[in-house]
């Protein structure tokens, strides 16, 4: 079920059902980026693009076994996740949550689904085939989200835009 705007505008920041907005569902299920933040070994923290897929209940990451992420984030399970548009005003989606790893031998069916959709079916299929060798091994990364914000100006704060602001967006048109 998703919110209704005024709805969604009374739930607070972190409210995992923020999940179940328009906002989120169109963030979610829209081939875009997402920013992965995590703590490094050394205990500093990273920020890295990475492509997802979102279950319905789950964000899945696909890794390659043996990565200093995957090494990373074993060590260290919490996770910060943003996922936003360049749209004026922009929307954003901030999860925040542990993650759990998975180590499977081959190409991970999520990480299939989601190069299919981000390079299109026919060029998804020629890079699945050129990764897919004996001995492959991939990390299924997945968060089940503890905490969820939602920025979003157009329809969950409608309204709540500075004047200044506006007017700026509307010069640059």
């Amino acid at each position: 079920m998703n919110f209704l705007n005024s709805e969604a505008a009374s739930l607070p920041q972190g409210d995992v059902r923020l999940l179940e907005t328009v906002t989120a569902q169109r963030l979610l299920t829209t081939p875009l980026v997402a920013r992965l933040a995590y703590h490094g070994n050394d205990g500093t923290p990273r920020v890295i693009p990475v492509n997802f897929l979102w279950t319905g209940d789950e964000l899945v990451i696909g890794a390659f076994a043996g990565t200093y992420k995957v090494r990373d984030l074993r060590a260290r399970p919490d996770v910060a996740i943003c996922i936003d548009t360049t749209d004026r005003p922009p929307q954003v989606l901030m999860l925040r949550g542990k993650v759990s790893l998975a180590e499977a031998q081959g190409v991970l069916p999520e990480y299939a689904t989601m190069q299919r959709q981000v390079m299109g079916d026919e060029a998804g299929t020629a890079y699945l085939a050129a990764i897919d060798k004996p001995g492959l091994r991939m990390v299924r990364i997945g968060l089940h989200p503890t905490w969820v914000g939602v920025l979003d100006f157009q329809e969950r704060f409608a309204g709540r835009t500075p004047e200044p602001v506006l007017a700026a967006f509307g010069a640059g048109r």
